[in-house]
């Protein structure tokens, strides 16, 4: 039971008990006061028939307006108090699900897709807080109210109460049992093609120019809509099950009703009075015939929504699965994703230069296709040297630098850092920096942005760092200089300013070893070379002599001076040793 993962997400969600009770009671007096409602109307207009004195009605009429109002204003205190603990719980569990990913492995955050890391961390998420508003609250109030329904129908007959309970056993647990079994495999086909049809849609939206200038745009549209496609051909398989399931509700009140007429019929042959008067035995009266008949219909509309409940947990119990698989794997060794996790901080990173050594080196991510040559690569990378790392997409450049930047282990041979001064060994993820192709823009202000490398730079480091990227410019003419706010982060620049941005965030930061992957990209072709030689060495070398830099890029400029050159096509070259 402790290995479901809908159980360890409920964990996520930081539920506590006095809301969670409170929901459940709000929820439990609404369904209890529309039964006693349908049970005291039934009740009223079966002795109403028999024209007793008014006064004699005036509680019961009394309490029939108590209840149907009562009813009401429970349902809706109900729907704010499980709205309300399930929007809270949500926000806990993605608070949780962050600090998991950020104090847990890099190695294995930075390797997400976006697409995929957008539906765990939202849809995913909102559909374990659905669990409670769609799921275990409903079942709660539908289990209670069938008890009451069953414990009434028994004082009145218990023959007609066994029919009620088995028919209330069908419609609230066998149908949505076979709803949630019968859905289950349309309910993972549709969140895989949902999450293929995100990662489709969010491609096409941040590379739309590259896939314009490419003429692949089409593919991409076209992949995004043949995934959507199956998407719905799922939801619409999930519907037919619910639809069969949900059937089971009307022909398990059929069945009580008819059990319901029996019995009257069984009371009435019984019966040493007329229908009209008053029983002198254990015989049928109105009264009795209208509780047989209108109770069922009132405690059926409690488990009516059991079947979608169902369903509901199914869902979230795959959503479940897939965000613990997100936090598992980001603290393979168990980690409390509550508290502080190991990890290397900026009070931590090696600064002094460091010497780079590659042997026999393989990569590649766990359990997928293993990169590099079968020979393996020798590097051999002392402080100052620059390395180029080129060739065609998907041959491993950005998985290499994962590698090299101790975020991911050797599939086969070693790589190692030790310094420069002494000859200590020193931890890869403390004396190099990775800047993605994909790092993030933060909407927040330009300095902001820029202290995320260093957290204790000066303004004068800002400003020298924007002008060796080329942003001088740029900075002057924002309207609150360094507190400017890029509202929408990524957005509110253009994909060049963005690339700059990004490098000048790397010259902010100490660590001795920088790995730029694509740092030229959105620039044009006279830009893009410049700053290559200029990140190479060539000329007005941008980090200096202390620091080592290794740079994938497609395009290398003609002249590379003495930098190294990898290419991951097959065959290596190199002006000194690759």
């Amino acid at each position: 039971m402790r290995d479901d993962p809908l159980i360890r997400a409920l964990g996520f969600l930081g539920l506590r008990g006095r809301p969670t009770i409170a929901a459940l009671a709000l929820g439990v007096g609404g369904s209890l006061s529309a039964l006693f409602l349908a049970a005291l109307s039934a009740w009223l207009i079966t002795r109403a028939w028999q024209m007793p004195p008014v006064l004699y009605l005036s509680v019961a009429i009394t309490a029939v307006r108590a209840l149907g109002i009562s009813r009401g204003v429970f349902r809706y205190l109900e729907r704010l108090a499980t709205h309300d603990l399930a929007l809270q719980s949500m926000a806990t569990a993605r608070q949780r699900v962050y600090t998991a990913l950020a104090s847990g492995s890099p190695g294995y955050s930075v390797t997400l897709r976006r697409g995929e890391l957008l539906n765990r961390t939202g849809d995913d998420v909102d559909e374990i807080g659905n669990a409670l508003i769609r799921g275990l609250i409903p079942i709660g109030i539908g289990a209670t109210t069938s008890v009451a329904a069953v414990v009434v129908m028994a004082l009145v007959s218990v023959p007609a109460a066994v029919v009620l309970a088995l028919a209330l056993v069908v419609s609230g647990g066998v149908a949505p049992w076979l709803a949630a079994r019968g859905g289950a495999r349309a309910i993972r086909d549709g969140a895989q093609a949902a999450s293929e049809a995100t990662e489709a849609a969010t491609t096409t939206l941040w590379h739309a120019s590259e896939l314009v200038v490419a003429r692949r745009r089409h593919r991409a549209l076209a992949a995004a809509a043949e995934a959507d496609s199956r998407h719905l051909d799922a939801t619409d398989r999930g519907i037919r099950w619910q639809a069969s399931a949900a059937s089971a509700t009307p022909l398990a009140l059929g069945a009580s009703l008819i059990a319901a007429c029996v019995t009257a019929i069984e009371l009435a042959s019984s019966t040493t009075g007329s229908l009209a008067g008053v029983s002198s035995g254990e015989g049928l009266t109105p009264m009795i015939l209208g509780v047989l008949v209108l109770l069922p219909l009132s405690a059926f509309e409690s488990t009516a929504p059991l079947t979608e409940a169902g369903l509901q947990i199914e869902r979230s119990r795959q959503s479940a699965a897939r965000v613990m698989a997100l936090v598992d794997g980001a603290n393979p060794d168990g980690a409390n994703p509550d508290g502080a996790h190991s990890d290397v901080t900026d009070a931590e990173i090696h600064r002094s230069p460091v010497h780079l050594t590659a042997t026999d080196l393989r990569w590649g991510h766990p359990g997928r296709e293993i990169l590099g040559p079968e020979t393996g690569v020798d590097l051999d990378l002392r402080p100052g040297s620059r390395l180029i790392v080129t060739g065609p997409s998907g041959t491993g450049k950005s998985t290499l630098l994962l590698t090299l930047a101790g975020l991911l282990p050797p599939v086969a041979g070693e790589v190692a850092g030790t310094d420069a001064g002494d000859g200590s060994e020193v931890e890869l993820r403390s004396a190099a920096c990775y800047f993605a192709e994909e790092a993030h823009i933060f909407s927040t202000t330009v300095r902001e942005n820029l202290r995320v490398a260093r957290g204790d730079v000066t303004d004068a480091e800002l400003g020298t760092a924007l002008a060796a990227v080329g942003l001088e410019r740029w900075a002057a003419t924002l309207p609150d200089g360094l507190d400017t706010v890029l509202a929408g982060g990524a957005d509110a620049i253009s994909g060049g300013q963005r690339r700059r941005l990004l490098l000048a965030r790397a010259l902010l930061h100490p660590a001795p070893v920088v790995l730029l992957d694509e740092p030229t990209e959105h620039l044009d072709e006279a830009d893009a070379d410049q700053l290559l030689r200029r990140l190479l060495g060539v000329e007005r070398d941008l980090f200096g002599p202390d620091r080592t830099v290794v740079v994938v890029t497609h395009q290398p400029p003609a002249d590379t001076g003495a930098a190294q050159v990898l290419e991951l096509a097959g065959r290596q070259s190199s002006s000194g040793r690759a």
